[in-house]
């Protein structure tokens, strides 16, 4: 069976397990357009900037072998927390998931992308609210459990401009960083409605001057999964796309780089 169509199979057996969005289930998968969520690993990469070593790839082949034929291979070395990742709820709850015991289904599923783009224009440190949650359910219908929620906020334009994306560029210091994400409200809400991911397109599920990191650390306690560092938030509908999140399975990982693709209705 073709790849897509295994993958159209598997989302027809969930619509009909699952509390999932109407418009989520009528999504012909074989018919969809695939958009990459995903930025590049590279030397240009944005990590956290308390860490000290960041991505690193050593060749270790390249060429000829002494048989005539061409071989590539290479090692690589980065953080878990960078560029286009998975945070595991472990990331701030002691007991939650680490990733590689994720349940795979959590990271498939119906997305609400909730485009707050113009606000965080008007103010760099803007946090998603409890009315910007209720003002998408007034026009899209209430969130169901297991969806996949995505907030736009614009910044992926900014990638991989470090001062433009973190609001500073000093290394080793997360004290000066300005960029929009969640509301702790806003995620409380989100919660409750049973959502299974929350995903946006800036460095961190809490938006940059957080100290305490309430987003992440309710999140974990909820055994919530963020994903951060997204791309192409704009290319998706408010409704009616599929997300697919997978991780490197690193056991007892509290996050790890992840390749983030979206089915899209044409």
């Amino acid at each position: 069976m073709h790849a897509l169509s295994r993958f159209a199979a598997f989302v027809a057996l969930a619509a009909t397990l699952s509390p999932l969005s109407v418009n989520a289930q009528g999504l012909d998968i074989a018919q969809a357009d695939v958009v990459d969520l995903t930025h590049s690993i590279d030397r240009d990469t944005i990590f956290w900037p308390t860490e000290r070593r960041t991505f690193e790839l050593t060749e270790e082949h390249k060429g000829l072998t002494e048989r005539g034929f061409f071989y590539a291979a290479n090692r690589f070395c980065l953080p878990e927390h960078g560029g286009t990742h998975i945070d595991a709820p472990y990331h701030f709850a002691r007991d939650g998931l680490a990733v590689g015991v994720l349940p795979v289904e959590r990271l498939v599923g119906p997305a609400a992308v909730i485009d707050v783009s113009a606000k965080a224009a008007a103010e760099v440190d803007y946090t998603l609210s409890v009315d910007d949650v209720t003002a998408w359910e007034a026009k899209h219908g209430k969130l169901s459990p297991g969806t996949i929620v995505l907030l736009r906020t614009g910044w992926s334009a900014r990638w991989p401009d470090k001062r433009a994306y973190l609001g500073d560029d000093t290394p080793g210091d997360a004290t000066r960083l300005h960029f929009p994400s969640y509301g702790i409200e806003a995620v409380r809400l989100l919660i409750e409605r049973g959502v299974s991911v929350i995903g946006v397109d800036t460095a961190s599920i809490d938006n940059g001057p957080s100290k305490d990191f309430l987003v992440h650390r309710a999140a974990g306690a909820a055994n919530v999964v963020g994903v951060e560092n997204l791309s192409n938030l704009d290319k998706l509908p408010a409704t009616g796309a599929w997300f697919v999140g997978l991780p490197m399975k690193i056991a007892h990982g509290s996050g790890a780089p992840a390749r983030v693709i979206a089915f899209v209705p044409r």
